[in-house]
């Protein structure tokens, strides 16, 4: 048994690393190389197999490098799915780290196969498509993570504790933010990445929307939980001119009636991942940013702000506690999150293998429903973007 449960206040133990298999990721793919990190530095996985890459070549020199063995190293993902589905050790799980338009396809082979997906986000180009996994995902009853790492910092699943509990009272205004600057100059040609990243082909009707939005959607419901009704966008182009949108600017309204504002941007010179999420009720507000990921401020009003720092008691939550692999004083950064995103995926792996029901709320990984939300988030905006940025639904039930 890989798995020994013990309670919601700390995560099982496996007694054996699961087996991990890669589609895309290869040599210089920068997704890739976070994927790899994470699982590595959770000591849950051991990395087995791979069709690193569309280019045969590059596949089979990427698996070298990763120090496959010669019979696991792939060319193609659907051969790669079936011959691992039928080893005795073939592997646990599947991530897929490629293209937005590829997803869907990779996605089904390895479901199919009875194997369990990680997958890169947007799940995929369609919200029809994404729908269809998550219907295959529950009729399986396979895992099926989709890798929002920015969740599993420790001061984000604090954030999510205080005002699932209370402590801000209804929440009454969010804002999110993410603005980059990678973009703001002309492509590059030699970075493949920002090549597809502009073919509506290949990531759909909206580029920078979907490329760092999807996150900061995400984020804000997870921590909030409240769903995101209606939407309407307004998309630009803010850098050296492009086919598709490198900002957009959106309008939110809640659930319980509250506004949201998103601000999203890929050409704002000097920024480099500021995601920053501001949420506001009645009693407090709480305010956290990507790039002082340890730190957590809470603003009860007429009050003194508060300053939570990630570590170990001081009022920090066990949701968070148990993420957590250093003391204060000694950082922690987004590979500890994506390493807490590999060991909450290989633990419901694991029991899903075993049989095992684990603790209510000892996980919180975001699902193929969840994926599906950000693709519906994608084309709503998309929608109203090109209505003139009237008001538009954007919600999934499910």
């Amino acid at each position: 048994m890989p798995l020994q449960v013990s309670d919601a206040a700390s995560y099982p133990r496996l007694d054996r690393r699961l087996r991990l298999g890669f589609v895309g990721g290869g040599r210089g793919g920068l997704v890739g190389d976070w994927h790899a990190t994470g699982a590595r530095l959770s000591d849950c996985w051991e990395i087995v197999a791979g069709a690193l890459s569309s280019n045969p070549e590059n596949a089979v020199q990427s698996g070298r490098d990763w120090r496959l063995a010669e019979e696991r190293i792939f060319t193609d993902y659907r051969e790669m799915a079936e011959k691992e589905a039928a080893r005795g050790d073939g592997i646990d799980a599947v991530a897929i780290c490629t293209p937005n338009h590829t997803h869907y396809d990779i996605a089904c082979a390895f479901m199919d196969a009875g194997i369990d997906i990680i997958c890169d986000k947007p799940i995929t180009l369609t919200s029809e498509e994404a729908l269809d996994l998550a219907t295959r995902q529950r009729a399986s009853g396979l895992v099926f993570g989709v890798t929002h790492p920015y969740v599993y910092h420790p001061m984000v699943r604090q954030a999510r504790a205080m005002v699932r509990r209370g402590d801000l009272g209804p929440v009454r205004q969010v804002q999110v933010e993410y603005a980059q600057d990678w973009r703001t100059g002309p492509p590059d040609p030699a970075f493949k990445g920002a090549v597809w990243r502009s073919d509506p082909k290949k990531v759909g009707r909206a580029s920078t929307a979907g490329d760092i939005g999807t996150h900061a959607y995400h984020l804000l419901h997870f921590v909030t939980g409240l769903p995101v009704t209606e939407l309407r966008a307004d998309f630009h182009v803010c850098g050296a001119p492009k086919d598709m949108e490198d900002t957009a600017f959106i309008n939110l309204k809640f659930e319980n009636g509250a506004p949201g504002a998103m601000w999203l941007t890929q050409a704002a010179p000097g920024n480099y991942c500021g995601l920053r999420l501001r949420i506001y009720g009645e009693k407090a507000g709480l305010e956290w940013e990507q790039e002082t990921a340890e730190i957590l401020r809470f603003n009860p009003l007429d009050q003194p702000q508060q300053i939570i720092v990630r570590g170990h008691g001081s009022g920090v939550e066990p949701e968070a506690e148990r993420m957590l692999r250093q003391p204060r004083g000694h950082g922690e950064a987004l590979s500890d999150a994506w390493a807490n995103l590999y060991r909450e995926l290989a633990i419901a792996i694991a029991a899903r293998r075993d049989g095992l029901a684990l603790p209510d709320d000892l996980l919180a990984i975001p699902d193929a429903m969840d994926g599906a939300r950000g693709v519906k988030f994608i084309e709503a905006a998309a929608d109203s973007h090109e209505a003139g940025g009237v008001w538009t639904k954007c919600w999934l039930d499910g």
